[in-house]
């Protein structure tokens, strides 16, 4: 049975990432037999398809790296790190990074090939759509190339190697291939650095990529700025001049993201970026990069310069992916405590862009697990914040924050003197003329007051009825009703505790 794919993405999706190692283990442990891509249970399923996604990142199913894996459980370094996640450790515990790919083959201990075009057609039947993993930088140290292309690597051109470097025999010939770096840290000593001065490695990484697509609907692609040429070659120097004329006519991305859409049109690419390349990326064709900016921001609660970071171009903040949360950052509720870490959430998830989640985020859980690590230690369930995020996403899954469009307000003081109205974030979507919603958050750490203005014509002659959008379902759910041209004149008082919000849908009132 072929793969039916869902509709193509929508245009600010809701993108949830899974441990792939870590969830089948879990769920093997409690059904106490084998899970794997080929037999997740109905009711997960099932599960995932309740929650108002759009697609599944199944982080970590290619095949694994025996190296990395010996690499991870010799390092003293990491014990530590290792231990202070899984007070518990077994070796068994310790499979090696996701991010040191062995093959672009799915791991057969995940269930191969065959389990994960099952579950990407059981995923397609619920509209969530699946993407993967692609790691363009490195290799891992014992991938096929270091014997059959040793040339698809970058090596020491005096042969001696040092640190950053491992030594490998081949043909007889003993070759120093260089560690896969980012120049700002140490290198990953169980990967091998991809040669991007090499046509035929820029080559060969295109038809791994095109191969992946065959078998997704979108990829996430790791630390992507570090292939773009300018900073490839800051790195490692520049290719040798019978190489450079062809390499320098194109950006390995402008190339490799064509030739998968030649073939699959609809295809997401997501770029893990940073150093404020992001806009660099989305000129290369991305669709949507990583925000660390509005991360860091927020983290920081300098409010000023999160609005400003809003009030870029709305095609630049059309194509951000916004998180709180994933496997490279500490858990969101140690990170931003409840209170604030629901506002964050907030935040992220009635933005446009690409709405990132991740595995244990709406649980609370608070360990952040090393990459290395295929078990998460017991945690207990934080109820009362999965039912917030139950909540924020059923609501967010309207089509009114999928296909409409966003506009920044500027909240003004509420009275003269009063500047606590700088703390305030304010933003409103709305579809067609008469499906609207207005978010407005308290960034700060006091009590604040503002006035939201509404400039646009429609609010005028009108009453207007304002419903707490997050209260749905409850006995009583806050409403507010209001005169549009006072919105329009004066705009919309609010008074807010430190991280609180409102999160209201706005419905002209008949007869009003």
């Amino acid at each position: 049975m072929a793969t039916t794919p869902p509709a193509k993405w929508r245009r600010h999706p809701v993108l949830y990432q899974i441990n792939t190692r870590v969830w089948l283990a879990g769920l093997s442990r409690a059904r106490g037999c084998r899970i794997d891509l080929s037999n997740v249970p109905e009711e997960e399923v099932e599960h995932l398809g309740g929650l108002g996604l759009d697609g599944i990142w199944l982080m970590g199913v290619w095949a694994p790296s025996p190296a990395s894996q010996e690499i991870a459980l010799r390092e003293a370094g990491l014990q530590s790190e290792y231990r202070r996640a899984l007070p518990d450790l077994r070796v068994e515990d310790v499979v090696g990074s996701p991010f040191a790919v062995f093959d672009y083959s799915v791991s057969e201990r995940l269930g191969g090939e065959t389990g994960l075009r099952q579950l990407r057609e059981r995923l397609a039947q619920r509209g969530l759509r699946l993407m993967l993993d692609f790691v363009p930088n490195h290799l891992a140290v014992d991938h096929g190339w270091t014997r059959t292309h040793p040339d698809y690597l970058m090596q020491d051109s005096d042969g001696d190697g040092g640190p950053g470097y491992f030594t490998r025999e081949v043909d007889g010939q003993r070759i120093a291939f260089a560690h896969g770096r980012d120049p700002y840290f140490p290198p990953w000593t169980d990967t091998a650095q991809v040669n991007y001065n090499s046509p035929a490695a820029r080559a060969a990484m295109i038809a791994t990529l095109q191969d992946i697509a065959d078998r997704c609907d979108g990829v996430r692609c790791d630390m992507a700025m570090l292939v773009t040429n300018h900073v490839f070659r800051r790195v490692w120097g520049a290719p040798r001049p019978e190489q450079a004329s062809a390499l320098l006519a194109r950006e390995f991305w402008d190339e490799a993201i064509a030739a998968v859409r030649d073939r699959h049109p609809g295809f997401v690419f997501v770029a893990e970026v940073y150093w404020d390349m992001e806009r660099e990326l989305q000129q290369q064709g991305f669709d949507f990069t990583y925000d660390k900016r509005l991360y860091d921001l927020l983290r920081a609660q300098d409010v000023g310069a999160v609005r400003d970071h809003l009030g870029d171009d709305r095609g630049f903040q059309n194509r951000m992916a916004r998180f709180i949360e994933n496997h490279d950052e500490p858990r969101a509720i140690d990170a931003f405590g409840r209170e604030r870490s629901n506002a964050a959430a907030l935040l992220i998830a009635t933005l446009p862009g690409l709405r990132m989640f991740h595995q244990g985020q709406f649980e609370g859980r608070r360990t952040r697990l090393p990459v290395q690590l295929a078990r998460l230690p017991a945690e207990e369930r934080d109820l009362l914040l999965e039912g917030f995020y139950g909540r924020l996403l059923s609501t967010v899954g309207r089509d009114l924050f999928h296909d409409g469009e966003w506009q920044l307000l500027q909240p003004r003081a509420a009275w003269s003197g009063n500047g606590s109205f700088r703390n305030i974030v304010a933003y409103t979507w709305t579809l067609g003329v008469e499906e609207m919603a207005l978010v407005v958050v308290n960034l700060g750490d006091h009590r604040s007051q503002a006035r939201i203005p509404f400039l646009s014509k429609m609010w005028g002659g009108r009453t207007w009825a304002l419903r707490e959008l997050l209260d749905e379902g409850s006995p009583r759910p806050t409403s507010y009703i209001r005169d549009g041209d006072l919105l329009m004149s004066e705009g919309l008082y609010v008074e807010l505790e430190p991280n609180g919000y409102r999160f209201l849908s706005v419905e002209p009132v008949e007869n009003g």
